[in-house]
């Protein structure tokens, strides 16, 4: 039977190895480097997800078919991939309208269909995503490297949920009128034609800018600037909190490492 004073005694902690101490140290030593850099990191990441895209049609251009094939394949999980609302480098134009893919490809208005289009020599070859993508991404890069190089007390108050709210809006607003009028049909809903547009503003500008989707038409610059904007939202809602919480790890960390003796 335990006596009452072996009773109140905690038991001994464990001790650890000389393995299990080096993995922890090895560890905590990963962490703080990672919370030392994570800006680096993130705009690493990004920036090739960003990227990554465009590399499709120089493969394309450069032969690498089935290279090419397996980032539009990816990026096709991501995004429609329509190719009236993309990029294309390589052939005559930047954009093509949906009456030169139709022409090119197959007369369908199926988007199943048409999202399988990745160009041809002449009209060049498909960024491997839609220009609404393209913006949203190189923004939140773009924005990311400017992050980091703000000065500290410019980059500690993050953007408000309101304020997140109101420079996100834009684009669910475009997005979803975007897919209610697809569903009538690619190429028949109400943005395609955008004659409520014509109407507001009076038939004040060229035809071309109230029909289609191609470059410099009212829904791409839509697609471009609400796309820009949401991914500034997003760092600046997010980035101000990673940096405090990863100040934080490195400080516990640090002064964790050095109560241990440890050099970090």
């Amino acid at each position: 039977m335990l006596t009452k004073s072996e009773l109140m005694t905690p038991p001994a902690s464990p001790t650890l190895s000389a393995r299990q101490r080096a993995t922890i140290v090895s560890l905590d030593r990963m962490i703080l480097a990672g919370s030392r850099h994570w800006l680096f990191i993130v705009n690493i990441l990004f920036g090739a997800y960003a990227l990554t895209p465009w590399l499709a049609p120089v493969l394309m251009h450069t032969g690498h078919t089935r290279a090419a094939g397996v980032i539009y394949f990816i990026y096709s999980t991501q995004c429609h991939q329509l190719p009236e609302r993309s990029f294309f480098l390589f052939g005559q134009r930047t954009t093509y309208s949906l009456a030169d893919i139709q022409a090119a490809w197959t007369n369908t208005n199926n988007p199943a269909i048409l999202r399988q289009f990745i160009g041809n020599p002449e009209m060049g070859w498909k960024v491997a995503w839609s220009d609404r993508m393209v913006a949203m991404y190189t923004a939140l890069f773009g924005a990311g490297l400017i992050f980091s190089l703000a000065p500290h007390r410019m980059r500690a108050k993050p953007l408000s949920l309101f304020g997140f709210a109101g420079l996100t809006l834009p684009m669910v607003v475009d997005g979803a009128t975007h897919m209610l009028s697809d569903a009538a049909g690619i190429g028949r809903g109400f943005r395609d034609s955008n004659d409520w547009l014509a109407v507001l503003t009076g038939h004040a500008f060229a035809g071309g800018f109230y029909a289609g989707d191609t470059l410099g038409s009212f829904n791409s610059w839509m697609r471009l600037i609400t796309g820009i904007l949401f991914g500034i939202a997003c760092v600046w809602l997010a980035y101000p909190y990673l940096e405090q919480f990863a100040s934080e790890t490195r400080d516990r960390l640090a002064d964790k490492l050095q109560r241990a003796g440890v050099v970090h």
